[in-house]
């Protein structure tokens, strides 16, 4: 019988891709009124570049860009472009259609709900914050808790023991199947792949179901516990 389920945070719950790549374009124009003589569309990659380096949680990426454009770090296009990018931050950082309903009717059926990210801990309680749901979730284990990130089996088992639950009464969902699904498979969780949140084009994706909406994970649930 399933008693809790699962989420990964980004692309999950939220488009992180589309709030992300939103921010930094609307940074990208604030340092161009600012005065900084940049190509946004060309500038737009270098910063993913930047990203995919260091990390997609990096606090610094607008120092290094800007230091790399210019040869030193001008706070004017600095300020102009972390300013510009927190605005469209929050106005881009939302949960997909049908999360909150679909959270609220687990909640219901008396399931447990928990976070499961790779994230660190300060970022991950920042946008559970921002869209409202900070009062919903039983556990967050971020990366700060497990100390490992997915497909390592460690987050799962922790999240697993502070609920006091075995393997059997908890399902998964992601958007990764390569650490959201491994890594539940792994402890011998189910899973569900989230497709609408995906990047990629996945044929199998080594999940017990694959979701094109998070409301599925209703009827998934209800079947699982009716049987």
């Amino acid at each position: 019988m399933i008693k809790a389920v699962f989420f990964d945070l980004d692309n999950t719950l939220l488009d992180f891709v589309k709030m992300k790549s939103e921010a930094v374009k609307n940074a990208l124009n604030a340092m161009v009124e600012s005065g900084l003589s940049i190509d946004p569309e060309a500038s737009f990659k270098k910063i993913q570049s930047i990203y995919e380096k260091e990390g997609w949680e990096h606090q610094e990426v607008f120092n290094k860009f800007i230091e790399n454009e210019i040869g030193f770090v001008d706070n004017k296009h600095l300020a102009a472009g972390i300013v510009a990018y927190r605005r469209a931050k929050e106005a881009n950082l939302k949960p997909y259609p049908g999360v909150r309903k679909t959270l609220h009717q687990l909640m219901k059926m008396g399931i447990k709900l928990a976070i499961v990210t790779d994230a660190p801990s300060r970022e991950a309680w920042m946008r559970i914050h921002q869209m409202n749901l900070h009062h919903i979730f039983d556990e967050v284990i971020t990366i700060d808790e497990s100390g490992e990130r997915k497909p390592s089996p460690k987050p799962f088992e922790i999240a697993l023991k502070n609920l006091g639950l075995t393997k059997d009464e908890a399902i998964m969902i992601g958007d990764w199947p390569e650490r959201d699904v491994a890594g539940a498979n792994s402890v011998g969780i189910k899973s569900v792949y989230a497709r609408y949140g995906s990047m990629f084009e996945v044929d199998n994706s080594g999940a017990n179901w694959d979701a094109d909406n998070i409301y599925e994970l209703i009827n998934i649930v209800k079947s699982i516990n009716e049987n």
